[in-house]
C-alpha cells in the first residue's frame, strides 16, 4: 500500500514559548514537554498510523535574518546544536530516518515589515508562493500545520492545490457552538482565564467581563481555511481540567497529552479512513 506523504510545517519560536524538549515546572516537580512533532514521530513509528503515513519533510518558516526571530529562540537556534536545548531528542528517528535529516527552512520574511506597510501582502503572498513550491516539490498529499504563527490564504482557499490538503492541529476547540470554544493565538490563556470566570475582551488591555467558570479545554484537529481556526472539525477532543493555580505551561502539558496529541492521533486516522473510501 503507497503510504500518504505528509510535511509537518511549524514555528520554532511557537515551540521555543512552549519549552519543548525540556523539563519544566508542574506542581512541584518536572515533567517533560514533548512537542507535537516527537509525538507524531512517535505514532508513526509505535502505532499503525505508520501504515499509512510517511513524514517526508518539517518546514519551519523562522526567519535567521530576523533579530525578533533570533532572540525569540535564542535557547534553540535555528538548527540542532546552535543552542542549549532542542525541540526533541537528537537522535529520534521516524521511520528509520533521522529527524533532523528532514528539518527545512522556508522563512516568512514578510514579518519583518511593519504592520501598516503596503508591502506586506506582496510579501505575504511570496511566503504562500515558495511554501507551495516546496510543498509541490515534496510531492506532499497532507500538510500539517502546528503551533505555524501565520495565516495561511492563497494556499488554501477553494480551488487552490491545497484546498483541504492542510490540517491543523489547535490546543482548544474551535466549534463556535461550544462552551469550550477556544480559537486563535490566545486559546491556552483564554482558558485560564474561562477557568477564573473571565472573559478577555481586549488583548491589548486585558480587559475582561465576568462570565461562568468553564474549567475544562480541549483540542481540534480541523482543515485549514484562510480564517482563524474556523475550518471544518475533522476530530476533536474535550479532555483537559483546568486546575485553579495551573500556570500557562502546566496546562499547556495537560492539554498536549490529554486532548492534543489524542486529536492529532485520531484525526489522521480519520483522514487515512476517508482516503481509504475515496
Amino acid at each position: 500500500m503507497q503510504k500518504t506523504k505528509l510535511v509537518y510545517v511549524w514555528s520554532l519560536r511557537n515551540g521555543a514559548a512552549d519549552k519543548a524538549g525540556q523539563y519544566v515546572d508542574y506542581h512541584g516537580e518536572k515533567r517533560y514537554m514533548k512537542s507535537p512533532l516527537e509525538h507524531l514521530v512517535q505514532a508513526l513509528n509505535d502505532t499503525p498510523l505508520g501504515e499509512h503515513y510517511a513524514l517526508e519533510a518539517v518546514i519551519c518558516d523562522d526567519n535567521p535574518a530576523s533579530a525578533r526571530d533570533r532572540e525569540s529562540i535564542k535557547e534553540y537556534g535555528f538548527a540542532p546544536g546552535q543552542g542549549e536545548h532542542w525541540f526533541y531528542p537528537a537522535d529520534l528517528k521516524v521511520q528509520g530516518r533521522l529527524v533532523n535529516e528532514l528539518l527545512e527552512n522556508v522563512p516568512s520574511t514578510y514579518r519583518a515589515l511593519p504592520l501598516g506597510d503596503s508591502q506586506r501582502p506582496a510579501g505575504k503572498s511570496d511566503f504562500e508562493r515558495r511554501l507551495g513550491e516546496r510543498l509541490h516539490a515534496l510531492e506532499a498529499d497532507i500538510v500539517v500545520l502546528d503551533g505555524l504563527l501565520v495565516i495561511l490564504d492563497e494556499l488554501v482557499r477553494p480551488g487552490a492545490d491545497f484546498h483541504r490538503r492542510v490540517v491543523n492541529v489547535h490546543p482548544g476547540i474551535t466549534r463556535l457552538e461550544s462552551p469550550y470554544e477556544r480559537r486563535g493565538a490566545y486559546a491556552t490563556l483564554d482558558a485560564l482565564y474561562g477557568a477564573k470566570g473571565k472573559k478577555v475582551i481586549d488583548w491589548s488591555t486585558r480587559e475582561t467581563v465576568d462570565i461562568p467558570v468553564v474549567n475544562m479545554t480541549g483540542a481540534s484537529f480541523h482543515y485549514v481555511d484562510n480564517g482563524i481556526d474556523s475550518g471544518e472539525v475533522i476530530f476533536d477532543v474535550l479532555d483537559t481540567p483546568i486546575a485553579p493555580d495551573d500556570t500557562i505551561l502546566e496546562l499547556r502539558w495537560n492539554n498536549f497529552n490529554n486532548s492534543l496529541f489524542p486529536a492529532l492521533e485520531q484525526g489522521l486516522r480519520v483522514l487515512a479512513r476517508r482516503q481509504a473510501h475515496q
